[in-house]
């Protein structure tokens, strides 16, 4: 028999269950252009917080941008109601 201990790995070997990690959030660097339109603007401005976010939350803020955008472009074929001396009847 052998009296020897086994002497502990050292502190900078990466232990399996540890490998696969994801990686931190990091910006995609992908330029968002002005529209003009306030309203779209300001949906596509919200597509910066998944810069932020692990991939998994990227999900929630492009549906809402998307349904945000749907309601700007629904917004566009609503007719204005009538003023009240326009009565054209």
């Amino acid at each position: 028999m052998n009296d020897v201990t086994p002497e502990p790995e050292p502190a900078d070997v990466v232990a399996p269950q540890d490998a696969h990690e994801p990686a931190a959030p990091a910006p995609l660097g992908v330029e968002r252009e002005v529209t003009g339109h306030p309203g779209v603007d300001a949906h596509l401005a919200r597509l910066a917080e998944v810069d932020h976010l692990p991939a998994d939350g990227h999900l929630e803020v492009y549906e809402d941008v998307h349904r945000g955008l749907r309601a700007e472009l629904t917004s566009l074929d609503a007719h204005p109601t009538p003023r009240p001396y326009e009565n054209r009847s």
